[in-house]
């Protein structure tokens, strides 16, 4: 089973930017596309962009313009750079694969953003 470990999280200032990364203990390339996702406390978790094997993106409207998801595929690592962050981007990260069936989920990483 592969095991996902995310990390890149902290508190940055509006406007502020932070990469995130998302190492998988296996290949993640057999896959058709791995995601980004964010969860803050009493809320779903929310998609928030993927990656195909291809290499097509795809993002939430809320964060088009601002993230970029993208891979390396020697480290099976997915990375998400965050620019232009807004206090509304303050949630918990987590990778794993764009459609169930899911990965079992890594802890995730948190990301703050004060105003």
């Amino acid at each position: 089973q592969v095991q996902l470990v995310e990390s890149g999280g902290g508190l940055v200032q509006a406007g502020g930017s932070l990469r995130l990364s998302c190492a998988a203990s296996g290949s993640i390339f057999r896959f058709s596309a791995m995601a980004w996702y964010r969860q803050t406390p009493g809320k779903q978790r929310e998609w928030v962009a993927a990656l195909t094997a291809g290499g097509i993106t795809n993002y939430a409207d809320s964060v088009k313009g601002r993230f970029t998801i993208s891979r390396d595929n020697a480290k099976n690592t997915v990375y998400l750079q965050m620019n232009s962050l807004k206090p509304d981007d303050t949630a918990v990260y987590s990778c794993n694969k764009d459609r169930a069936p899911f990965l079992t989920w890594g802890v995730g990483t948190q990301v703050t953003v004060s105003s």
